[in-house]
């Protein structure tokens, strides 16, 4: 994929969109509203504002800024920059090819639950069993996570515009109006209203450092960040386009999403059980068990959680197309391959990389690591708790002491003003490294169990 012959979004609009779309995913639907419940409701909420309006955008515009300027995916940005680091290009290629096959597994299960809420098996969903005998039942689990993938496959084939961008112009939009309905709704249920407040209302009280920890995570998370992805989709924007006004849009969608799945969730689920909060932060659970279940006391119950189940699965192509495209654009760049040859490969790869993960639950269920994690939470752990922390901090310390953040604000400017050009140099060199320190020692710690959360 020769760097003039480089595909590119049509315009702002197509980039935002497809950006955005990539932010939105899972990490926003369910993570986001149990960490809130988790770490203190409306404190956590106003942390994590903070944290994506100078953090997140630092190394957001920092990616896409060198995708830009480079025409190139994450190796070969890096390597184009400063030969001797194009090893964290390398590093951070590593972390989508880690993802996309268990993300899509995930995928299988939330079209499993919209085919399920579609064709009237509502009460069978809310059974306590359900979720446990599905992914335990591994052909079906493996069907699912094929039906996903390929549709993330055939989108991606389709190419940049075709493809990727025309998707996300349909279903971004529907996610978005799906939520805001959905939202809506919980908060006119008995008891909602307290949830709400509860989701809104900073107490100080609660306020600590793992909140402000638990927060930088989730932004890792849901943004997209130390990935490749942005750099890849920094790479088909066109240089009239503005980058940091686009980026602030990016911002804007993916905060604004997670925002509204908190007013979902929360409030129902405050609605839903007399333990309030400590419903809400059951992680994966929440979506797959407890939702179920509060779905089933609502009026048109079966109507709402197919909608829901529909957004969400919208929210995880979104992020899937965008995993792949960031393995096919390394796999183009690398081996010269066209887009198609180049998506077969990594439809392939995926697939076997996958099926541990589908399989999981069932015939590998005594194949744990680190005496607790299955295949799956494995692949999660190193992916988003280990290597996009270390990708990150190699990022700042790459931009701010060795690139030089005078390059990255150079492209910035060439498109436009660039207002928070001070903010972003104190942060990119100075801040933000301390914080990505602070966060992988906190993941690591508390996975392995030393740390409480």
């Amino acid at each position: 994929m020769e760097n003039e012959k480089r595909s590119s979004f049509t315009g702002k609009l197509g980039f935002v969109m497809a950006a955005a779309g990539s932010a939105v995913g899972l990490g926003n639907i369910w993570r986001f509203p149990y960490l809130a419940a988790q770490y203190g409701g409306g404190i956590f909420l106003l942390v994590y504002l903070i944290l994506a309006i100078t953090f997140g955008f630092t190394l957001m515009i920092a990616e896409i800024a060198i995708g830009r300027k480079t025409g190139l995916s994450a190796i070969g940005a890096f390597r184009k920059l400063d030969k001797r680091y194009s090893f964290i290009g390398y590093l951070g290629a590593v972390v989508p090819m880690i993802i996309l096959p268990y993300y899509s597994v995930i995928g299988g299960w939330v079209t499993k639950y919209l085919y399920v809420f579609s064709t009237g098996g509502m009460a069978q969903a809310a059974q306590p069993d359900f979720f446990t005998n599905f992914i335990g039942a591994s052909a079906e689990s493996v069907g699912w996570f094929f039906l996903f993938i390929a549709a993330t496959s055939l989108i991606v084939m389709c190419g940049v515009e075709k493809g990727i961008e025309k998707v996300s112009k349909i279903m971004m939009p529907i996610l978005i109006v799906l939520s805001i309905g959905i939202a809506i709704y919980s908060l006119t249920m008995p008891g909602a209203m307290a949830g709400f407040a509860y989701y809104i209302t900073p107490n100080f009280d609660n306020f600590s450092v793992k909140t402000v920890l638990a927060a930088m995570g989730q932004l890792f998370y849901s943004m997209s960040l130390a990935m490749g992805i942005m750099i890849t989709y920094g790479s088909y924007m066109k240089k009239d386009v503005n980058l940091e006004s686009s980026v602030s849009q990016i911002e804007f969608f993916d905060t604004g999403i997670a925002f509204i799945a908190g007013m979902m969730i929360v409030p129902a689920v405050f609605s839903f059980s007399a333990t309030h909060p400590e419903a809400a932060q059951k992680g994966a659970g929440l979506m797959f068990e407890t939702l179920p279940q509060v779905f089933k006391t609502m009026a048109f119950g079966d109507f709402i959680g197919a909608a829901f189940f529909l957004m969400v699965l919208f929210a995880a192509l979104t992020s899937s197309i965008s995993l792949m495209e960031t393995v096919v654009s390394i796999v183009c760049d690398k081996l010269k391959l066209k887009r198609i040859p180049a998506c077969l490969v990594v439809f392939g790869a995926a697939l076997l990389l996958g099926l541990p993960s589908a399989l999981g639950s069932n015939l590998w269920k005594d194949v744990v690591f680190l005496g607790k994690m299955d295949f799956l939470t494995f692949f999660d752990f190193i992916s988003n708790s280990v290597i996009m922390p270390i990708v990150a901090l190699l990022t700042c310390i790459f931009i701010g002491y060795v690139l030089k953040p005078k390059a990255i604000i150079e492209e910035v400017e060439s498109s436009g003003t660039f207002k928070r050009k001070k903010m972003f140099e104190i942060m990119i060199k100075y801040i933000a490294p301390v914080f990505i320190v602070l966060i992988l020692v906190f993941s690591v710690l508390s996975e392995l169990g030393y740390l409480q959360v």
